[in-house]
């Protein structure tokens, strides 16, 4: 029980009451000075008189007194999320934004699954692990440098599980990763992987992309420009380049001379080319200068675009492709190139582009 009026315990309490407290303080100071705070809050030092600030510190039954006078006084942080005058504000650490390109230079892409049972054509085991072509392949079966489980194998027709142990010249055949690369052809540039003139090619241009054996999905003329797939995955660039699957091109077209009206009628209508009738999609004119021609079309014959205007007496000038199966050069520049997105592939893959 406390007595409310002086907030002392009556007698047999366990709160001291004021007197006790001063003969305590008395004990404590050598000069009879009465009890003082530890140290002054204003600037963190102790008073005179006073007990010094101390850190104790238990560890392992032993006690350590830790003199703590130096430390420096809280100071709370602004809404700004610095200190107070005379500090040195905080600067968050920025975060880390690498290039388009790391030091790997590829990306990683979501491996699809595999199914263990199903076969595989030998030929192309080999053009997926990236040794060869699938003509080159064959050449080497023949040859009986491929063994399969520790047999060779020298049947053209010969088929392999993923599980199985290939071997080319005695070294294990390994599958590659996946490489797609989107890039903005230039001018006087062969697409191709080995030209034997020793012209400048696509090839050269991505050589230090990427580890892998790459190669270009379809062809664009020397001098064609615009959108151009490399990659080694030979499904996907056959899913593209086949005729079936009809996959959709954008090129922008500029003649040497206007097209005419009964001219454009003749090329919408449908042009013959090695006996097949070729009809353009759409063809839209972007502005009154009927030289320009924006024209989408399916057709993977060779120079198609070229044959079309010069069957009714046009001469291409400037061919340019801007989209190819959904894929545009947008942001990357004349030269450049950039690895697919993981989403654009799997778009690729699902057929979701046309």
């Amino acid at each position: 029980m406390f007595d409310s009026r002086n907030r002392t315990p009556r007698q047999g309490g366990y709160r001291q009451n004021e007197n006790s407290r001063e003969q305590r303080g008395a004990s404590m100071s050598a000069d009879g000075a009465s009890f003082r705070p530890r140290f002054n809050p204003s600037n963190n030092t102790p008073q005179e008189g006073g007990r010094r600030r101390q850190r104790i510190t238990r560890t392992a039954g032993a006690v350590r007194v830790e003199n703590t006078e130096s430390r420096p006084s809280f100071r709370p942080r602004t809404a700004q999320g610095g200190e107070q005058q005379g500090e040195r504000s905080f600067r968050p650490r920025p975060k880390h934004n690498p290039s388009v390109y790391s030091n790997r230079k590829r990306q990683e892409y979501i491996k699809t699954y595999e199914d263990p049972t199903k076969p595989m054509r030998l030929n192309k085991y080999l053009a997926n692990a990236g040794i060869c072509s699938r003509r080159e392949a064959d050449d080497f079966i023949q040859a009986g440098v491929i063994t399969v489980n520790g047999e060779v194998v020298d049947n053209l027709g010969a088929k392999v599980l993923p599980t199985d142990k290939i071997m080319f010249h005695n070294q294990p055949v390994r599958r590659e990763r996946k490489v797609y690369i989107l890039l903005n052809k230039p001018k006087n540039t062969v697409t191709t992987t080995d030209d034997p003139e020793e012209r400048h090619t696509v090839i050269d241009i991505v050589r230090n992309a990427c580890a892998e054996r790459i190669y270009p999905v379809g062809r664009l003329d020397r001098n064609t420009t615009g959108v151009l797939l490399l990659t080694n995955d030979g499904d996907l660039a056959a899913k593209l380049t086949h005729p079936k699957f009809g996959k959709k091109k954008i090129y922008a077209v500029t003649l040497d001379r206007e097209l005419d009206e009964a001219d454009e009628a003749i090329v919408r209508a449908g042009v013959t080319l090695d006996n097949e009738k070729i009809v353009p999609d759409a063809m839209e004119f972007p502005n009154e200068d009927r030289k320009h021609i924006g024209l989408e079309i399916h057709s993977g014959q060779n120079r198609v675009v070229r044959r079309m205007f010069e069957k009714v007496g046009y001469k291409v000038t400037k061919l340019d492709r801007v989209s190819f199966a959904g894929l545009t050069k947008k942001n990357v520049a004349r030269g450049k190139y950039r690895f697919l997105t993981a989403k654009e592939v799997a778009m690729l893959q699902m057929g979701a582009f046309e």
